[in-house]
């Protein structure tokens, strides 16, 4: 854990006097210097003017429109997950105006943000053509509302008892309503009753039911551009160079023996938290005939003993390998890296900001929530997620309870490395997670170019702040003073 906002997270040393320079320009998010802002005013600029735009259609200004609203709306919400309510420009800022932009309240910023995907909706294709794709679109904007109304609705925020002695309104309801949940699961409700008419989204299916097929599945679901899951897409380029970006971060960001220990066996039975690692009874990751015993989402996602990595060679994870670079939790982050230069050379870049199956996961969420236990239809939403990578069913005997355990864990599985996990522990207020004690796993292979076999030794990583003193002020990021100091009306989160 070395540069940037990783390192301060993981050693505590993230405060509100915190400078650029100390995060080396390497932010998730800093109030004031994000882009945001910077998006917002460009799209009200555009809507401002849009009646100014010659040869165009009175419906492609509408849809230009919508779309500008959009990109507000999103910003809005990246913000909201970070801060909590923030100041809501509804207008482009001239340089003469006077600076006054009041914090507005978590309550008002999810119900503006909500407001502006309802405007934006009709007026959007469902789906974009070839020509246009990447643009914002009326799933999108549906998939969006449900992302927003589930962070909103979830405990943190959603509750009589707030998540921190100094939380005000700014930074949650201060109350609970059930129909928080009820407006959630009337988005996902929405979203695929229009799915249902019009198609065109769906999870990339396995041509065959061979385990490499159903983790490429997975792979062009997440990693195409042109996947029909992607939901909204985020392109800032076209080349592939992003990928080796990526493998230069590969140990900052080694996945935990932790999170490894969530993927199931292949046949979706649950993996034991007791596993003997030094007497396994089982293959943890590949039978010797080369098989993969757990879920195919494991080897798309992490890098594990045994696999291929980034060049077609070994994967360098084991000790005694020529490759090994240290220190390591034992695993590296395959994820948008990929195990070959074939399987990224002409592959343009993108990042799926949201997923069909995160819609399917959120709605099944949100209906065990509101109604108190699962029906068949949030069983379907989670099994048709499952189904794609070989998993069994769920069992349909689940309380509210498991069930929602189990909505989680699905959730961890599926968006590894794609900005859900952290967002998913923080409105569900998962302090025993913040807390757990963090493992590492030591492999080491019968020889260094092409072993056969492995041994494995499980070690303690080293403790991080958290641990031993954690607070629930991260559950939203600090306010640079630097920003509140200039007096328009920015206040601080709690805690900070």
């Amino acid at each position: 854990m070395s540069d940037g906002p990783v390192n301060l997270y993981y050693n505590g040393a993230l405060s509100s006097n915190i400078g650029t320079s100390d995060l080396q320009g390497r932010e998730a998010y800093r109030f004031g210097s994000e882009p945001e802002y910077n998006a917002i005013r460009y799209a009200w600029i555009y809507i401002e003017n849009a009646d100014r735009i010659p040869d165009i259609t009175s419906s492609a200004r509408r849809e230009r429109v919508a779309e500008a609203k959009m990109i507000i709306a999103l910003a809005y919400a990246e913000m909201l997950r970070y801060m909590g309510g923030v100041p809501l420009l509804k207008h482009s800022v001239a340089a003469n105006e006077e600076m006054h932009y009041p914090r507005n309240t978590f309550a008002e910023t999810v119900d503006y943000i909500v407001q502006l995907l309802d405007e934006a909706a009709p007026a959007l294709e469902w789906k974009a053509s070839d020509t246009d794709a990447g643009r914002m679109t009326k799933a999108g904007a549906m998939a969006l509302k449900l992302r927003v109304l589930l962070f909103a609705a979830s405990p943190t925020f959603n509750s009589a008892t707030p998540y921190h002695a100094k939380a005000d309104a700014y930074s949650c309801y201060g109350n609970y309503d059930r129909e928080r949940w009820g407006k959630a699961v009337e988005a996902g409700k929405a979203f695929f009753d229009e799915l249902d008419k019009n198609r065109q989204y769906e999870l990339v299916r396995p041509v065959t039911e061979k385990p490499e097929d159903r983790r490429q599945a997975y792979r062009s679901g997440y990693f195409e551009r042109s996947s029909p899951e992607i939901l909204i897409s985020t392109r800032r380029g076209y080349d592939n160079s992003i990928h080796a970006d990526f493998y230069k971060e590969r140990v900052r960001s080694g996945p935990t023996l932790n999170y490894v220990n969530m993927f199931p066996w292949a046949d979706g039975a649950e993996f034991p938290e007791d596993f003997d690692w030094e007497r396994p009874s089982k293959q943890p990751f590949f039978a010797l005939d080369g098989t993969p015993t757990r879920d195919p989402r494991l080897y798309e996602t992490c890098v594990v003993p045994g696999d291929t990595y980034y060049d077609g060679t070994l994967a360098p994870l084991y000790t005694n390998h020529l490759n090994y670079v240290s220190p390591s939790s034992g695993f590296f982050q395959m994820k948008f890296i990929l195990r070959d230069f074939n399987d990224r050379n002409g592959q343009p870049a993108h990042w799926p900001y949201l997923r069909l199956s995160e819609v399917l996961l959120s709605y099944a969420e949100a209906i065990n929530e509101y109604v108190g236990m699962p029906n068949t239809m949030a069983y379907d939403c989670v099994n048709e997620v499952r189904e794609r990578v070989g998993l069994s069913a769920l069992h349909e005997k689940m309380g509210k309870d498991e069930f929602r355990e189990a909505v989680l864990r699905e959730r961890a599985l599926e968006f590894g490395f794609e900005e859900v996990r952290w967002f998913d522990l923080i409105r569900w207020g998962r302090e025993a997670d913040f807390r757990k004690q963090l493992y590492g796993l030591t492999s080491t292979g019968n020889n260094s170019q092409n072993p056969t076999a492995f041994s494995f030794k499980p070690f303690v990583l080293d403790d991080r702040t958290w641990r031993n003193t954690w607070d629930t002020k991260w559950y939203l990021a600090p306010v640079p003073l630097t920003e509140i100091n200039k007096g328009y009306g920015m206040t601080q989160n709690p805690g900070w």
